[in-house]
């Protein structure tokens, strides 16, 4: 049974969606993998996005350990960035004694350090191709919109202290032209891609259609990626990936799986209402 650690912030909708998806399929497909317990760097009280995150682990009977990064910052005086691997090793000493194969960065508003990326085996999903943009899932968009990218995606990698860099696990990539996305390109080529910014902001159209299209498999390739490593297609160890041969998988596939067949098989089953069938 693979044991997975879940660390996430818990601020709002995604986060909770993202943990229901994958914890429901977890149990409907009969994985052999469970998620045994739930970090967030907030306390109770912080706020009601969390709040509401933390009802939805209690409900599903998952131990939550929490450590507050806000009142961390107000201990040491100063950004958190400056105290990195304290507030890291302060986590760690909290989560001692729970043992787990790999852990998921879902949502979690924080980057960490090097020490903690060779303590767990830290999963985390990017809202980019390997080859992509970097930050934010908002920095991600604009800067697709900004190079008038055809094609973007998600991708699961190993953390580490290069930020959204590290070995990659899997991908799915999404079109950004065709129906839906031409019309949308051509709205923008007399514009000025700072008073977009300024005046619609995130509201802009080709903004909204981007992120959706990433939004909607993003939870999917996470759980095929999950699935992927319990069944042992892929493994995990000493900050490396390697195949079901034991190769490194960068050699045979430097951008890892490719899911998309996966994805897309599983979100058709989801419409037809026969969800966790996919394979």
């Amino acid at each position: 049974m693979l044991s997975i650690g879940w660390f996430s912030t818990g601020r709002g909708e995604g986060s909770r969606g993202l943990l229901n998806f994958v914890h429901k399929r977890l149990i409907g497909t009969k994985a052999d993998a469970r998620i045994d317990f739930v970090f967030s760097n907030r306390e109770r009280g912080e706020a009601e996005g969390s709040d509401e995150f933390f009802r939805l682990v209690h409900g599903y009977g998952i131990p939550l350990v929490t450590h507050s990064s806000s009142a961390f910052r107000k201990i040491v005086g100063g950004p958190i960035s400056a105290h990195r691997d304290e507030f890291d090793q302060q986590v760690m000493d909290k989560l001692a004694g729970r043992e787990v194969d790999i852990c998921v960065l879902a949502g979690y508003m924080l980057i960490v350090g090097g020490k903690m990326c060779r303590q767990y085996p830290l999963l985390n999903l990017h809202p980019a191709l390997p080859d992509g943009p970097t930050g934010t899932w908002q920095e991600v968009v604009w800067s697709l919109i900004q190079t008038r990218a055809t094609e973007t995606g998600a991708m699961v990698h190993l953390a580490t202290e290069e930020v959204d860099r590290g070995p990659v696990i899997s991908h799915v990539t999404v079109p950004l032209t065709g129906t839906g996305f031409d019309q949308q390109w051509d709205s923008l080529r007399d514009e000025d891609l700072e008073d977009i910014k300024k005046i619609q902001g995130e509201d802009f159209a080709l903004f909204q259609s981007i992120r959706r299209e990433q939004y909607l498999r993003e939870p999917y390739l996470l759980f095929e990626t999950l699935r992927a490593v319990s069944e042992g297609e892929v493994a995990i160890r000493e900050g490396q990936v390697f195949d079901d041969s034991g190769a490194p998988l960068s050699a045979s596939m430097p951008n890892g799986l490719c899911l998309n067949h996966r994805v897309a098989e599983a979100m058709s089953e989801d419409l037809k209402g026969n969800p966790g069938n996919a394979r």
